[in-house]
C-alpha cells in the first residue's frame, strides 16, 4: 500500500472513529492508524459460552470459513452496553441468522466505523482442550 493511500484510509477511519469515541480526535487516528497498519482487525467474540452457542460453534466448525456469514447488528436497548454490537452468524444457502455473541466493548466504535464498509468478514471456529471438556471460540477477521 502506497503511503498516499495510507494515509487516506488512516484519515478517513479517524474522522469515522472520533466522534464514536466521545471527540477524542487523538485516540482516534491512534487506533486507525494501528488498524490501516495491520490491515484490519482481528478479534475474539465474546459470550459464546452462554446457552447453546457452544453447540452452534460445533456444527459451524464443519463448514469452512468462506461458507459462513457474519453480520454485526447494534444493540441500543441492551441495558449491559447501548453500543452493544451483536454477531450473527450464518451459514450462505442456510436459513436465517443465529446471535453466536458479541464484538467485544473496546472494539465496537471501530467495528460500527468500519463494519459495514468492510468485504472480508470471517468466522474461525476453533478447539480449545480441557481436562473435562473442549469448548470452541470464534474468531472475526475484518480485512482492509
Amino acid at each position: 500500500m502506497e503511503n498516499r493511500e495510507m494515509r487516506s484510509k488512516v484519515m478517513s477511519l479517524g474522522n469515522k472513529l472520533a466522534p464514536r469515541m466521545g471527540g477524542d480526535r487523538k485516540a482516534a487516528f491512534i487506533q486507525a492508524w494501528a488498524i490501516v497498519k495491520a490491515g484490519g482487525l482481528e478479534m475474539a467474540v465474546k459470550g459464546v459460552s452462554f446457552g447453546n452457542r457452544q453447540e452452534a460453534l460445533k456444527r459451524l466448525a464443519a463448514y469452512r470459513p468462506d461458507q459462513i456469514r457474519a453480520v454485526f447488528v447494534p444493540e441500543p436497548a441492551n441495558p449491559a452496553d447501548p453500543a452493544a454490537l451483536a454477531v450473527m452468524v450464518g451459514v450462505q444457502g442456510g436459513r436465517g441468522l443465529y446471535r453466536l455473541g458479541y464484538v467485544p466493548r473496546a472494539l465496537c466504535p471501530a467495528v460500527s466505523a468500519i463494519g459495514g464498509k468492510l468485504p472480508a468478514v470471517r468466522i474461525i471456529c476453533g478447539t480449545w482442550g480441557y481436562t473435562h471438556k473442549t469448548t470452541f471460540g470464534a474468531r472475526i477477521a475484518l480485512g482492509l
